[in-house]
């Protein structure tokens, strides 16, 4: 049988109860970390957790060999990855995979970025679109497409969770800094007047899950140089606050408290 398993946001305490009573008593644990990672936590606190060894697999033998598919034939096997282990498409792909086998599988859920982001904001869940990526610009390589969606969700009202990216095999994550300064360049590049300026209201969100969680909200231009601690950061762009939303902004992230005068 194969189980896919999602840790949870920052720790190995973000592990399920359910979580952890599979892993405990799985034949094998495979870890993919490249999409997502416990920052709070290693691989040894998981694994004296567990009470079991874990083999961590890079990219290719995730997304290529997917050996764990064919070894869920005859053992119970668990991949396990951070977050939420549905959230990347990589991984729903398995269950397809299991299903064309006729191999058992169960997904165990974990918290995820794409819910506590959001929650954490202080804006109302029903309220966000389309969420976005901001990737690592590259040769050749500098895609409008984030500033365009967050574009897209202002014209109605609707506020957007920028993701940033993440390369883990380089030990490599975007901050919300580079993120709002990429925007930045996307809107200094533009040809016609872009809606995200360096005085719109932004919030950037760092260590979702731990103690040392970080939510600062304010004008790009006020946010671009603030210290953010270490990752995993994100950056939430408010549309048309409603009251409530605009007062946690100035008492929970320490918005100007002018803004509670467009509301």
């Amino acid at each position: 049988m194969f189980y896919l398993v999602g840790l949870g946001l920052f720790d190995e305490k973000d592990i399920s109860l359910k979580g952890l009573e599979c892993l405990r008593n799985v034949d094998k644990i495979y870890a993919e970390f490249f999409t997502s990672r416990l920052f709070g936590s290693s691989f040894e606190a998981i694994e004296e957790l567990i009470g079991q060894k874990i083999e961590v697999l890079v990219r290719g033998e995730v997304e290529e060999e997917s050996k764990f598919i064919e070894e869920a034939k005859t053992q119970d096997v668990a991949l396990i990855t951070g977050g939420d282990p549905l959230i990347a498409t990589t991984h729903s792909d398995f269950l397809v995979q299991c299903s064309k086998k006729g191999i058992d599988y169960e997904v165990i859920h974990g918290s995820s970025i794409l819910s506590s982001a959001p929650a954490i904001s202080g804006l109302q869940g029903y309220k966000f679109g389309k969420v976005t990526t901001i990737p690592f610009p590259d040769y050749n390589f500098y895609p409008k497409s984030p500033y365009e969606a967050i574009e897209e969700n202002l014209k109605m009202d609707l506020h957007t969770l920028v993701l940033l990216d993440i390369q883990a095999h380089k030990d490599r994550y975007m901050t919300v800094n580079q993120g709002l300064e990429y925007l930045m360049n996307i809107h200094d590049d533009l040809e016609r007047e872009g809606l995200i300026t360096e005085d719109s209201l932004a919030m950037g969100i760092a260590r979702v899950g731990s103690k040392e969680v970080c939510v600062k909200a304010g004008k790009i231009k006020e946010l671009i140089d603030f210290d953010f601690g270490g990752p995993l950061h994100c950056i939430v762009i408010p549309s048309k606050l409603h009251i409530v939303e605009a007062e946690y902004l100035v008492e929970i992230a320490g918005a100007d408290p002018s803004i509670l005068d467009d509301v």
